[in-house]
């Protein structure tokens, strides 16, 4: 990959480590910030930015993401998704092992590298996902994030629900473990329970509050046995966030998406099927709960669960229809516009978008406009409003759960290592990611 010589950014409101907005100018070289100071004089850049009245963030980095290649390249592929990513601000993206193969084993973790090298347009992690038999490749798998384990929503090779297997994963290494946290049992329980009923807003009754709570209880009481790094992916209850309020040791972390800070159980009288994800969409009382949980720390930061489906799919009725929805274009643009409507800071949002997800995955030299990181970059309008509109989106799916809502906070450009991936509604797509690095 080569790098321009250097890109100067001038004036833009440039946010620092400490979160203070500044006022000033940064200047790139060989893909890594150099300097970052109110004024740079002398520099001669191969590439110089305008940046007034813009504000420059540290890339984002959406540590959820399905982007469905191999085997499912109908609904998105690493290429498309990767653009969606630049419009989004996205600079780096973690990706989950449900694919078609199953990246269960270090020869499907390589064949995803590879793609990803020659596809994508930003920075690129795989996770390894667990299975009853996989242990060996759990541990000796590399480079990975960390073991995906689905304690329910799944099927097949990928479901691990049994105690005694969790437990085996759990006491073996020191890997960090990321679980979607449902109690299939209960989940299937309740799908005998309400069967026969098409309404897609029983999904939410089906995958209830309680199926969450069991399984993040289980998780958790795992991870207290061993001490073993946890993470809990889309928390999505208040039950579970009070929890983790209670008793959250050092070693485990949490995150929430934005559909379950801004959506509840109300979109499906206005988007039907579209709405339908896992966990599902829950009530204005948990939407409340986890943004407060959000601002205390308690959850840790933010991922899309970007998991794509045609709208063909999407179509069908319940409950055959997919769950999930896109999310890597519109993720920013929706925290920024909750943060000028007063539920956050700018600040924090950068911390959960960027630098609490390094820290957390120890990516190194991310997350942070700092000299000697790397030159992962987003510039934004926060003084102008524009629609999600179908018609703009660069997912292959197509649409948006939030299509119609008018956001601010819009990526005007977004910087790879240096290199401008997207600049005014135009994707550079000879730019390409690397791989991302994790430290134990």
């Amino acid at each position: 990959m080569s790098y321009p010589t250097s890109l100067l950014i001038r004036q833009a409101s440039l946010m620092l480590p400490n979160g203070e907005l500044i006022i000033g100018d940064l200047l790139t070289d060989g893909g890594q910030i150099v300097e970052v100071a109110s004024k740079i004089s002398n520099a001669s850049a191969t590439q110089e930015i305008d940046a007034q009245g813009l504000t420059l963030l540290p890339g984002v980095i959406d540590p959820q993401v399905h982007f469905r290649e191999p085997g499912l390249e109908h609904k998105e592929d690493l290429f498309t998704a990767s653009c969606a990513c630049a419009k989004g601000g996205v600079t780096s993206f973690l990706e989950m092992p449900n694919t078609r193969p199953l990246t269960i084993n270090q020869s499907a973790l390589d064949d995803k590298l590879e793609r990803a090298a020659n596809k994508c347009l930003v920075n690129y992690g795989f996770f390894i996902g667990a299975t009853v038999e996989n242990l060996s490749e759990l541990l000796l798998a590399q480079p990975t994030p960390g073991i995906k384990i689905f304690m329910g929503s799944m099927h097949g090779q990928l479901l691990v629900n049994q105690e005694g297997l969790l437990e085996s994963i759990f006491a073996q290494g020191t890997r960090l473990i990321a679980v979607h946290a449902e109690d299939q049992e209960r989940i299937n329980q309740r799908r005998q329970e309400f069967a026969g009923i098409d309404d897609p807003a029983i999904h939410s009754q089906i995958q209830d509050n309680q199926a969450a709570l069991l399984a993040t209880q289980l998780a958790l009481k795992l991870s207290k046995k061993y001490q073993r790094r946890l993470h809990i992916l889309h928390m999505s209850t208040a039950e579970e966030t009070e929890l983790l309020r209670q008793d959250k040791p050092s070693w485990v972390t949490a995150e929430v998406t934005p559909q379950h800070l801004l959506l509840n159980t109300s979109a499906y009288q206005t988007i039907g099927t579209l709405a339908q994800m896992n966990p599902p969409l829950r009530s204005p009382h948990d939407n409340e709960v986890l943004w407060q949980a959000l601002r205390d720390g308690v959850i840790d930061f933010i991922a899309t669960d970007h998991a794509p489906h045609t709208l063909e799919e999407k179509a069908q009725t319940y409950p055959n229809t997919p769950s999930g929805m896109p999310g890597v274009e519109t993720s920013l643009p929706l925290m920024l516009t909750s943060a000028i409507e007063g539920k956050c800071t700018i600040a924090q949002v950068a911390n959960w978008m960027s630098k609490a997800v390094a820290t957390t995955y120890g990516i190194p030299n991310k997350g942070e406009i700092t000299p000697g990181y790397d030159a992962d970059l987003v510039l934004v309008d926060l003084d102008t409003y524009h629609p999600v509109k179908r018609e703009e989106l660069l997912t292959k799916c197509g649409w948006s759960p939030f299509e119609g809502w008018n956001l601010t906070g819009w990526p005007v450009t977004t910087i790879v290592g240096g290199e401008i991936v997207y600049d005014k509604g135009q994707v550079n797509t000879q730019v390409r990611g690397q791989p991302l690095t994790f430290l134990d």
